[in-house]
């Protein structure tokens, strides 16, 4: 009798891990009040070592995090850390090393689940492999598909256990990474629509989980306005029911409180780890019952006047100290990838622009400086540069070689078309109308025009009209040709020619050759009149 009972037992045990279900998992017990934090940063873009000024980094990051997992524990809550994707690009000793420090410090500070960015396909598909096995914690989206299947290139969602209630995390990717991210590396894969995919996920997960978070890469745009970027977190609360949070991405811009919307908190913690959110739940019977939420600054600064009236940067709150392991870590990383980097290229009597709060609205000189460059290098015409493509500014002084490829870190190849002046007219009726605001808005060299209603008229190509019959060389990056951002794809034109020239070392090229570089000889000149 004993045996049978014990061969019962070991039957129902094997059908319930078959299910993966409640047979014998802990539940929630009714009545019972459970507290929950979620933990969660975005848009991390290589920034694993603290800037010049001793802010964020992963080293502090760490000493946060494990003060936040130990009082919450000892308090018997749990802790869930959780990204909103882009852990790729931005910072060159990271690029220069596929971001593995990034993600081997995701690991030690025990993120649980990540959301796939648009930047997670700047690399190829055996790089983005390389980086889930450094991370040992899954990506997760369920809108990128295989073209043609109903199989996701990652999981769509995961279900974490704690203390008996179930918390479903799904990921979500924008859109819009078919068009800004490399289609080199995106040309097999379908972006669909994440309110389409999350309507018929949503609620799935609910027979299935007490509590639904969307860990997404879609961007916060205020009461849904996303103009011309794909729909974000917004559009996504009000159109799907049933997401209790949103952890969200993208957008880089840092939400103080949850924007609540159709009983959604949506959250966002800005970028590069400056601040971690802290979301503290109460959940009784599956459901959430209260909350508090904070954005915790690491070690960020405030500038201020002394009693000299001199500028000094004052800590907004108490200094965090980093953790020794995590620097231990790190640290070979951080000294490998500068060895190469400060070497002095160049310099420039002032300030270049390329901060994207600038460059991706209005003609700046870094602009006019990367797309001349580009012009130079292939003898063109004409050069055309996307701004989402430009990702910082490049200050007065020295320039080093970390400088350039912190300006332009993504590696692109540098390539050309030779176009009749139809062609070119029509190319850049298309440039000239990108949207200001977007990473798509064009800077331009060599060429001036009028601009108006969407169309584009006064056509000059330096300094003369442009001649339909003539033939104009235009040069452009090899996501621009590869239809990046939206642009025509030029990549099949028989006149098409990638140079095998990288983006970056074309500028360090430009700069050597004409330093020291006069801010005033790049001056924006309004040579694109948008009437």
């Amino acid at each position: 009798m004993k045996r049978l009972l014990s061969l019962a037992t070991i039957l129902i045990a094997s059908i319930s891990l078959i299910n993966g279900c409640s047979m014998m998992s802990p539940k929630y017990e009714a009545g019972k009040q459970y507290h929950l934090t979620i933990l969660h940063t975005n848009d991390h873009h290589g920034r694993f070592w603290k800037n010049d000024k001793g802010e964020y980094g992963m080293a502090a990051r760490k000493t946060l995090i494990d003060s936040i997992r130990s009082e919450v524990e000892s308090e018997g809550g749990s802790v869930l850390l959780l990204s909103g994707g882009d852990i790729n690009t931005g910072v060159p000793e990271s690029d220069l090393q596929d971001a593995k420090p990034d993600f081997i410090g995701m690991k030690a500070l025990g993120y649980d689940a990540m959301a796939v960015g648009n930047h997670e396909f700047d690399n190829s598909r055996e790089v983005l492999e390389k980086q889930e096995s450094w991370a040992g914690f899954p990506f997760l989206s369920a809108n990128i598909f295989y073209k043609g299947t109903d199989k996701t290139l990652f999981k769509p969602y995961k279900i974490f256990n704690v203390q008996g209630n179930k918390i479903a995390v799904m990921g979500l990717t924008t859109e819009d990474t078919v068009k800004i991210g490399n289609p080199e590396y995106t040309g097999d894969l379908d972006f669909r629509s994440p309110v389409s995919v999350a309507s018929k996920l949503v609620p799935e997960l609910r027979k299935k989980a007490d509590i639904v978070v969307a860990a997404t890469h879609m961007g916060h745009y205020a009461n849904g306005n996303y103009g011309g970027n794909a729909p974000g977190d917004v559009t996504l609360a009000r159109k799907v029911s049933g997401i209790d949070v949103i952890v969200g991405g993208h957008s880089q811009n840092p939400l103080f409180e949850p924007d609540v919307q159709n009983n959604t908190l949506i959250l966002q913690a800005y970028e590069w780890g400056k601040y971690v959110g802290r979301l503290d739940l109460v959940i009784q019977d599956g459901k959430i019952q209260n909350y508090q939420y904070r954005l915790i600054p690491v070690n960020l600064k405030k500038k201020e006047k002394d009693a000299d009236g001199k500028s000094i940067y004052t800590l907004m709150e108490k200094e965090i100290a980093e953790d020794p392991a995590m620097l231990a870590l790190l640290t070979p990383y951080q000294e490998k990838g500068s060895e190469s980097l400060n070497v002095i290229i160049g310099s420039s009597n002032g300030l270049f622009v390329g901060d994207r709060s600038v460059v991706r609205k209005q003609e700046t000189n870094l602009g006019n400086l990367i797309a001349k460059a580009q012009k130079e290098k292939t003898k063109a015409d004409v050069g055309v540069m996307n701004s989402g493509g430009i990702r910082a500014d490049m200050e007065g002084g020295d320039i080093t070689y970390k400088d350039v490829l912190t300006v332009q870190p993504f590696a692109n190849m540098l390539s050309y078309v030779d176009f009749t002046g139809k062609e070119l007219f029509d190319y850049l009726t298309v440039a000239a109308n990108k949207e200001a605001g977007s990473g798509a808005f064009a800077q331009f060299d060599g060429v001036s025009m009028d601009v108006k209603n969407g169309k584009i008229m006064n056509v000059k190509i330096a300094g003369k009209p442009l001649d339909m019959n003539a033939t104009y060389r235009l040069a452009v990056n090899a996501y621009v040709a590869s239809g990046g951002d939206g642009y025509p794809k030029i990549t099949d034109h028989p006149n098409y020619v990638n140079t095998g020239f990288v983006d970056a070392d074309m500028l360090v090229e430009y700069i050597k050759n004409h330093s020291p570089l006069k801010v005033e000889d790049f001056a924006p000149s309004n040579a694109v009149n948008r009437m």
